[in-house]
């Protein structure tokens, strides 16, 4: 079998991430029986400072052939970032109508996390994000720009359907889990779009009877994420909320540079986007010191993806076979001094 990837690896460390994973998932092919059809695209910040666009116009028709997209990262000092993000990232996301943003978050044995009492296997929860509208729906405006009454308009946008789907996703996964969802809204302040998510939750959860279904404010939930990380399951959340809440969860389990995200169809119409949850780090551009094990782990959720559960499950039991070992290399923001492929070629090795 041989899959067509797409990747973009993007700016800053996204094009060292990339370039060290992916032979970490070619291998995996070798050790399962399949292999990878890579086209690479120089799409980013770059582009865009030379031709004002960060991808081509066709660039959507290019894509949806592929079965997964692998991106690194994207942005740039020079660039505002809602210029990268509706350059690139939204419009990928929305025209292939990846609505599962999937950001799992694991505290590995061998890794520290900032949390004191904690030990690896204790933090294990899985946060699926509106990915389509909500906050980062693109409705809105400015007006009477360079006046004192310049005045800027931004709408969040809910449907009962764009609701519905993330909220009957996450159900499903709590039910594969451990039958606990955490439904997170600010609905006391925002009273139509938030009233209607919940009022929705509350309908899904009469089809999941084995699921107890927890409610908290998005504050609250932020708050308990550092509090109690150990009894969160399965959340779900808005787009922006999503957002926020996997960087708490990153951060508590040791690293970002530990946390893989997917962007998913899961009826597989349109090709899945994988990328790692980290930025395009701008500040250490060119050292070969980042943190490749997100991209690994996105790659391995790509994996499963395409139907390779097991290569899937081999990469992920390397990578955690890796951080359990003493002596194995680790990046800089694991307390080590290894570099990028270092690190990626240690993974390598032990599948």
């Amino acid at each position: 079998m041989t899959y067509d990837i797409a990747t973009i690896p993007g700016d800053g460390i996204g094009q060292t991430v990339v370039e060290a994973a992916l032979p970490v998932l070619r291998e995996a092919g070798d050790v399962y029986g399949f292999e990878f059809d890579v086209t690479a695209y120089d799409w980013g910040t770059e582009r865009y400072r030379e031709e004002g666009a960060m991808m081509p116009d066709d660039a959507l028709e290019q894509l949806e052939p592929r079965d997964a997209i692998l991106l690194g990262a994207v942005g740039h000092p020079d660039v505002p970032d809602h210029v990268t993000l509706h350059g690139l990232l939204l419009p990928i996301r929305k025209a292939f109508n990846q609505y599962v943003c999937k950001r799992p978050t694991v505290l590995y044995e061998g890794v520290e996390s900032p949390l004191r009492g904690y030990d690896g296997g204790d933090i294990d929860f899985v946060v699926y994000r509106e990915n389509t509208e909500g906050e980062y729906a693109d409705i809105g405006g400015r007006e009477h720009r360079g006046f004192d009454n310049d005045v800027a308009i931004q709408s969040a946008l809910f449907t009962r359907q764009g609701v519905e789907r993330i909220v009957r996703q996450a159900f499903r996964a709590a039910s594969r889990r451990r039958g606990k969802l955490t439904n997170v809204t600010k609905s006391n302040a925002q009273a139509y779009g938030m009233v209607l998510w919940d009022d929705i939750v509350e309908e899904v959860a009469t089809e999941f009877p084995d699921v107890t279904v927890e409610r908290l404010l998005v504050d609250a939930a932020s708050m308990d994420l550092v509090r109690r990380p150990e009894e969160f399951d399965v959340l779900v959340a808005s787009n922006l909320f999503g957002d926020i809440l996997t960087d708490i969860g990153a951060v508590i389990s040791g690293s970002m540079g530990l946390a893989p995200s997917a962007n998913v169809n899961p009826e597989g119409e349109y090709p899945s986007l994988f990328e790692p949850v980290h930025g395009s780090a701008p500040d250490i551009v060119g050292r070969e010191i980042a943190n490749p094990l997100a991209t690994v782990l996105s790659g391995a959720m790509l994996l499963e993806h395409v139907g390779e559960p097991e290569a899937a499950a081999g990469v992920r039991d390397a990578v955690r076979a890796q951080l359990a070992a003493p002596a194995a290399p680790r990046t800089p923001d694991l307390g080590g001094e290894a570099s990028t492929f270092e690190v990626a070629r240690d993974v390598e090795a032990r599948l």
